[in-house]
């Protein structure tokens, strides 16, 4: 399976922010929407970093003073994004050796045309397991 059909499937709308946006109004947002990460962009369209519960909860030991602050202070600048083409199975690969739970999808000018979760990725490795059981079974019953 390709990232194009996971996209097909749940949809390319991605949640994003601005990067003078506030990690409480961030948060805010996460909670609201029930994300795991926010794709920070001027425009909607370019990907300057992501903000991900994590980068939260890294920043906490240190206090709450960040909370005021903007998103791109503590965001993931080096952000890790597939493309359309890419395999699932590529992307499970990835997702795993970097332990990072989503991925901004960019077409071919580098600009935002989905994300994909682990949630995602896990979810079409069950459906498809499914089937390919499904298919055993038919075939082995006649």
């Amino acid at each position: 399976m390709r990232v194009y059909e996971l996209l097909h499937g749940k949809g390319a709308d991605v949640v994003t922010v601005r990067p003078e946006t506030t990690v409480a109004e961030a948060l805010l947002l996460l909670k609201e929407r029930n994300l795991g990460a926010v794709v920070v962009s001027p425009d909607g369209v370019a990907v300057d970093g992501i903000l991900s519960e994590r980068d939260v909860v890294r920043r906490l030991a240190g206090g709450v003073g960040f909370l005021e602050r903007p998103v791109s202070e503590i965001m993931t600048v080096e952000v890790q994004t597939c493309e359309a083409h890419d395999s699932v199975e590529s992307l499970m690969a990835t997702m795993t050796r970097l332990r990072i739970r989503h991925l901004p999808v960019v077409d071919d000018h580098g600009s935002l045309a989905g994300i994909i979760s682990i949630g995602d990725v896990v979810k079409s490795t069950i459906t498809q397991l499914e089937f390919e059981r499904d298919q055993l079974e038919g075939y082995v019953s006649r």
